[in-house]
């Protein structure tokens, strides 16, 4: 029997990802767990307004949203517990800017360079809608066909009810096949 909890989210774990914005002509770096797919080129990332990383996404209108795996996860979560208004994160990580002049982390294996289309505020939170204008993947986690392959890189999860993180594994069937294996 099912247990009624509320108006709670329970769509966790999400991907996390390190999001970069040129704020005061550097970069700024914060992780954000709270993220989505809207369709195939646009992507939602909702951040506390409060967030210094806004400023710079709101006056530049760009930002990159780069994927963490676990070798990334430690400076990763410093960059969310630090605020950029008070502490320069700009040397946490080594970058390099995209065509928009958005910084992407260089170390990320999954990098995404991207345009703001619109923001839908909410008290509290603006909520970033962004049309996708580069991919950049590390060759090595590579299909031979040039498509990303999670087997090979294994993006960290965040989990908001106990704030943890948790990692990506194994495969367990193939979609739109499983009745055929």
């Amino acid at each position: 029997m099912k247990k009624k909890i509320g108006n709670t989210l329970a769509l966790y774990p999400t991907p996390l990802v390190v999001v970069g914005a040129m704020v005061n002509g550097k970069p700024n770096w914060v992780l954000v767990g709270h993220l989505g797919i809207m369709g195939h080129d646009h992507l939602l990332i909702s951040l506390a307004k409060a967030h210094y990383t806004n400023q710079g996404i709101r006056e530049t209108g760009v930002l990159s949203v780069n994927a963490v795996d676990e070798a990334l996860l430690r400076r990763a979560d410093y960059v969310g517990c630090v605020s950029g208004s008070k502490t320069d994160k700009s040397g946490v990580f080594p970058y390099y800017p995209a065509r928009s002049g958005a910084p992407v982390l260089e170390e990320a294996k999954i990098s995404m360079a991207c345009r703001v289309e619109d923001n839908y505020e909410l008290p509290g939170f603006d909520n970033f809608i962004l049309t996708i204008d580069e991919t950049f993947a590390e060759e090595g986690i590579l299909t031979s066909a040039g498509k990303p392959d999670y087997r090979r890189f294994h993006p960290v999860l965040f989990e908001m009810p106990g704030y943890t993180y948790l990692k990506t594994g194994d495969t367990i069937g193939n979609c739109m096949k499983l009745e055929q294996e």
